[in-house]
Order: C-alpha cells, then sequence, then structure tokens
C-alpha cells in the first residue's frame, strides 16, 4: 500500500482523536501544523501514526530518492575552551596532553591523503582554541582550495564562528563573507544542541546562545551560502523544547531560507558530564525523526547520522521521514565514538552505504554538498570495491 493509501486510512479512523485526524488532514494538505501541535504529536502520537505522515511527507518530496555523500572529516583540535556538559570529545585547555591541536600543515597532511579518492566533501569541525583563529582558518582554507580546487570545504559552527569573530573584531556577516573568499563553501550545523536558555544554560552555559547562533547562520546565508542545523535531543530537554528549538529554526528558515538539512543528533551518556541520564529508546529516535519531517515543513531534507544511531537504527529511519543517512565518513571522526555511539570505527566504503540503502527499497543517489546529484546508484551493479587505508586521528583514550 502507499503512503498515500496509508493516509487516507489514518484519515477514515472512527477511533482517531479529533486533533490527530486534524494534524493528518493538514498534512495531506500540506498545511503548517502550529507550536501546540507539535508538543501534542509527542505527547500523543503513537509511531505508526507518526511514520505514516512523515512518511508521506518524505515520498511527496523525494520519492524513494536517499541521498549519501563521499565525505571526510577533519577535526583540527579536541582541546576547547568551552566546557558543554554532554561533550565526550572535547578537552578542557587544562587538559590538552590528553588531545590533539593540529596545524595548517597537519590538516593538508590529512587533506592531501585523499587525493587519489573521489570524495566530494571535507567536513571540519572540532573545539575551540584561541591559536586556531580567522587567520589559522583563512590559511587552511587558501591552501585547500589550491590544492584542491573541486573539493567543497564544508566547515565550523557558528560556536568556532562566534569566538573566532569576537576575538578579531569583526560582525558574523564580515566575518562570514571574508573566510567565503578565502574557500569556505558552506558551513555544517552543529553547536545548536538545544536553543531555549533554561536548558542551554544547564547543557552549554558559556558558548553562544541561540540568538547568536541564528544571526550566524542568517549572514551566512545573505552571502548565499547553504547550511544545516541539528537539534541536540533526549537529555533533560522536555518535548515543549524540541518544538520550541524546531520552531526557531523554522522561523528562521523562513526568513533567511539558507539550511538545506536539518539533523537530530541523539544525546549519547559515555565519557561525560551526563553519564547519569539514561538514553531514548529507539523508538524515541524514530518517533523524533518523524516529528521533525512534520514540523520543519521548509527544511527539504531530514537528516540521520547513521554513524551516531548505528546503521540499523539509519535503515529504519528511513521509514520515518528521513531521506539523508550522511556520507562515507571513513573513519575520520571521533565525535559518535568517544561517546559511545555504536560505531567505534564508523566508515562505510559506497558499496556498503549503497547495499544498505537497497536492503529497505529506497534509491541510493550520491549527491554533493548541495544536493546536487553525482550518481544515481539504483541500477549500479559493483564489482568488487577495495576499502583503501586511512589516515587515523591520534586520539589518546
Amino acid at each position: 500500500m502507499d503512503t498515500t493509501s496509508k493516509l487516507a486510512l489514518i484519515l477514515e479512523d472512527a477511533d482517531l482523536s479529533a486533533a490527530l485526524k486534524a494534524i493528518a488532514l493538514k498534512v495531506q494538505n500540506r498545511e503548517r501544523i502550529t507550536f501546540d501541535e507539535g508538543v501534542y504529536l509527542y505527547e500523543h502520537a503513537e509511531l505508526g501514526y507518526l511514520g505514516v505522515l512523515a512518511n508521506y511527507i518524505r515520498e511527496q518530496k523525494h520519492g524513494d530518492n536517499t541521498y549519501f555523500n563521499r565525505n571526510f572529516h577533519i577535526e583540527p583540535t579536541n582541546v576547547c575552551v568551552y566546557d558543554c556538559k554532554f561533550c565526550s570529545y572535547s578537552r578542557l585547555i587544562k587538559q590538552r596532553e590528553e588531545g590533539w591541536e593540529m596545524s595548517v600543515d597537519g590538516m593538508m597532511d590529512v587533506l592531501k591523503k585523499y587525493d587519489n579518492e573521489p570524495v566530494t566533501e571535507v567536513h571540519i569541525t572540532g573545539g575551540v582554541v584561541p591559536k586556531q583563529n580567522l587567520e589559522f582558518y583563512s590559511e587552511f582554507f587558501r591552501k585547500a582550495k589550491a590544492h584542491r580546487p573541486d573539493l567543497h570545504i564544508k566547515a565550523l559552527t557558528p560556536v568556532e564562528y562566534y569566538y573566532i569573530f569576537k576575538k578579531a573584531k569583526l560582525s558574523h556577516y564580515d566575518g562570514m563573507k571574508y573566510l567565503q573568499e578565502a574557500g569556505l563553501d558552506s558551513m555544517p550545523g552543529g553547536g545548536a544542541e538545544i536553543f531555549h536558555p533554561e536548558i542551554r544554560e544547564q547543557i552549554a552555559h558559556d558558548k553562544c546562545n541561540a540568538e547568536q547562533w541564528l544571526d550566524i547562520h542568517e549572514q551566512a546565508h545573505k552571502i548565499g551560502m547553504k547550511t544545516n542545523a541539528t537539534m541536540l535531543y533526549g537529555h533533560i530537554e522536555k518535548f515543549w523544547h524540541r518544538v520550541d528549538h524546531m520552531e526557531r529554526l523554522r522561523q528562521q528558515q523562513d526568513k533567511s531560507g539558507g539550511f538545506q538539512a536539518f539533523i537530530p543528533l541523539k544525546f549519547r551518556n559515555q565519557n561525560n558530564q551526563m553519564d547519569n541520564v539514561p538514553e531514548v529508546s529507539v523508538i524515541e529516535d524514530l518517533r523524533n525523526y518523524a516529528i521533525a519531517r512534520i514540523y520543519m515543513d521548509n527544511f527539504d531534507h531530514i537528516k540521520a547520522y547513521w554513524a551516531m544511531i548505528s546503521r540499523q537504527t539509519a535503515q529504519l529511519s528511513l521509514n520515518f521521514g528521513v531521506d539523508d543517512i550522511d556520507g562515507t565518513l571513513d573513519d575520520t571522526t571521533k565525535i559518535y565514538s568517544m561517546a559511545g555511539a555504536e560505531e567505534q570505527h564508523p566508515a562505510m566504503n559506497t558499496q556498503e552505504l549503497v547495499n544498505l540503502i537497497k536492503q529497505v527499497n529506497r534509491k541510493p543517489i550520491e549527491r554533493d554538498t548541495l544536493y546536487n546529484v553525482v550518481t544515481d546508484y539504483t541500477d549500479v551493479v559493483f564489482e568488487d570495491e577495495v576499502k583503501p587505508q586511512y589516515y587515523k586521528l591520534p586520539v589518546i583514550n
């Protein structure tokens, strides 16, 4: 049965509450649900109902297309001036001997390891340290573009940029423009966590606030740059905090229009200051993806990081509103594994990603960072693909 027929059955269900039926009718009519309706979904909607609505929207937007890209990460440092309670990755300045701080040349060495690989994107994010400043990153962006002009640089979050621009005495607009001219192409969505100050003060009190985070994205959008947005869920927040977070993003998207994907990030509780907080279930993960797809009507894509939630949950998420499962990664990130994610060495070659998507009857589409189609793998038959050896980050556990 197709998604249109399933939605019709929901609307004909005599036992369904009037509130849930009204939301389903809005989805059918492509109308925006309200803040209160978003909270109602979290508090009252069952997984099956949410899956039908989210899948209907997903297939209206993308059909069976499921996107991924060939990317790798560079994490310039895990030393940080900030003390986020949920973070398993960073080390404070006083603990810097437990971490790493890369030079521009060291970052270039990582990039050059991929000279003969068909990657399209380098994703750069990490901790915040004073010496990795405006000139540090502008020098790296220029060198990276000179070495490999076709490689898309998706780098840093408002958390890093707020610190860097304040130190350089630049406005958010001027800072983003300066780095764009140096070679920056787009911005990932990290550092959003939960916007509401009631929660943000408890888990990330010393880094940029919601207004600053949103403004840096707005300035990026003004200069034609595309960005993503995240939400850290499943810790001490209430359902209405999640809806408040999504509402602020939805309003910003109405205003500046440059967000491509919304990425819910599951809180993982190992090796951090919130290890007493239990993790939410896979059922709650899927409910959250589905509600995000229903609520974020002006975001084209909902992304699940397979490396954070496991390959199997990523497959399930493709029937709950998700249309993007990120990229090949090639074991170049430690942000998820150090927090206790199932994938301790996150790497999949293209064949593995394609097969993962095909196993749940979706169409695997390799994209570039801006969602241009690179290769449609729907009818591709692979010969044996040899997995290359990749550079490992110098992590001390």
